[in-house]
């Protein structure tokens, strides 16, 4: 198995790892063990007619999951049918009630509870759910070497789609809210506590509203369809992480604020 090349961290590990994005995943597209998940989803998916049907198999189950980037319920099988069977349409759906979005987003794509006939029997639907899969697990397996740079590489496509799509500014918030990755990278961008997300909805909203303003000179979220918005998010994200990472392992003050005070000079390299 390829294993993405991460040789070190911060500003420069992060400048690295994005001038040799593509070939890093090509070459880990072709690893034996993906090549050959992916060849199997694409030609035993369509046989899958019900949601017991892709429980029943681990294979499926695994891309399936982790096309979402939710591998770790490969083994919460009764509750991801239940995700599944539910489906999207109804107020009382069980993918309606969560806060992370990822299972509204799995139980839309496969169709179990909301058509006759799933999605999965649609021509395209293997490539579409293996391209995901390739695209989440090479971040997995960054993440498994600078779990903040497996966050940042999520960034522009999660964001691009959420803030593309025709909602309230509010609506957007709350559908960021619901993304367990961006959430992280959000908060941590605010150097919000851990135990923001014990507050009241209404008041994590305004909070996050008002710390986008500071931030961004903008409060909404309609603004990070924009590369640039995207590119200065990220840029924050790994900055504010670093800084956070100093202060914890050395209590250095002194020395984040002399991170903070070159990050511009940094942030040029990348």
């Amino acid at each position: 198995m390829f294993q993405p090349v991460v040789p070190f961290g911060g500003f420069a590990g992060w400048s690295f790892l994005t001038r040799t994005l593509d070939n890093q995943k090509e070459a880990y597209a072709k690893s034996p063990e993906v090549t050959r998940e992916v060849a199997y989803f694409k030609e035993n998916i369509s046989k899958v007619e019900t949601a017991e049907d892709l429980i029943a198999d681990r294979t499926l189950l695994k891309v399936a999951l982790e096309a979402f980037g939710l591998g770790e319920d490969i083994n919460n099988k009764f509750f991801i049918r239940k995700v599944l069977e539910d489906g999207t349409f109804s107020e009382d759906a069980l993918a309606n009630k969560l806060s992370d979005t990822r299972y509204l987003e799995l139980s839309k794509a496969f169709g179990f509870g909301d058509f006759p006939v799933p999605n999965t029997v649609l021509s395209d639907f293997g490539e579409k759910i293996t391209s995901a899969f390739k695209e989440r697990q090479f971040e997995a397996a960054v993440g498994d070497q600078n779990a903040d740079f497996r966050l940042a590489l999520g960034i522009s496509r999660d964001l691009t789609e959420i803030a593309s799509k025709d909602l309230q500014e509010d609506t957007l918030w709350y559908t960021v809210m619901g993304n367990a990755p961006l959430r992280a990278v959000f908060e941590t961008v605010f150097n919000l506590p851990d135990a923001f997300g014990t507050l009241d909805l209404d008041k994590q909203l305004e909070t996050f509203k008002d710390r986008a303003q500071s931030a961004f000179g903008d409060e909404g979220i309609k603004q990070f369809a924009s590369a640039e918005q995207q590119k200065k998010l990220t840029r924050l994200f790994l900055l504010q992480s670093e800084v956070q990472a100093l202060n914890v392992n050395s209590g250095g003050s002194q020395t984040a604020l002399t991170l903070l005070q070159n990050s511009t000079t940094n942030w040029g390299l990348l």
